[in-house]
């Protein structure tokens, strides 16, 4: 966008969907779908857009406050593609989403349980059994526990200039979220 901006965009050959599509994708959406067959939606040209943009205004703002938000998921915070992280626990990862998705989202709370015994609901199975959000922001700060814990995928040598500038989806390494083990084991 800052070379076509700037005028300097070379002529493609074709202007067609793989051409779009390096435009559109992310080096750590390649790798997603590159490892998992999924495709994560397009920070810069899908639906996701819009809370990319909400959230470019609070990594400034934590970044004015001093905090670490490294692109790369080296700071405090880690970009998280739920969807990806079912996928490598074996657990139903599509048609989950939406109100006429309730049953499916149910029974994908139920495999969670059954796959994470030791997770607290805390009184919001049935609202995660009901609202696919509500079940996202669960799954999301599991998969930020298992990050913060050493058991997520950081960006490969030769990806990480890219990662730094465009940001990394952390997948995890464990076929379930892993049971918390021992007191050195909770983060602080």
């Amino acid at each position: 966008m800052t070379a076509h901006a700037a005028g300097t965009v070379p002529a493609p050959a074709s202007t067609g969907p793989q051409w779009r599509r390096s435009h559109a994708m992310r080096a750590t959406d390649a790798e997603v779908h590159r490892r998992t067959g999924l495709t994560p939606l397009s920070v810069s040209t899908d639906r996701i857009a819009h809370p990319a943009l909400r959230w470019a205004g609070i990594e400034a703002r934590l970044r004015e406050l001093g905090v670490n938000v490294a692109r790369d998921g080296s700071g405090v915070v880690c970009e998280v593609y739920p969807a990806a992280a079912l996928h490598g626990w074996s657990l139903g990862h599509r048609g989950y989403k939406g109100r006429h998705n309730a049953e499916q989202r149910a029974e994908l709370v139920a495999a969670l349980a059954l796959k994470a015994p030791w997770l607290a609901w805390n009184g919001h199975r049935d609202l995660c059994s009901a609202d696919d959000d509500a079940l996202d922001a669960v799954l999301a700060a599991l998969i930020c526990r298992e990050v913060a814990l050493g058991r997520g995928e950081p960006p490969p040598e030769a990806l990480l200039a890219a990662a730094r500038q465009e940001g990394w989806i952390w997948l995890t390494r464990q076929e379930s979220p892993t049971a918390p083990a021992a007191a050195r084991d909770q983060i602080q």
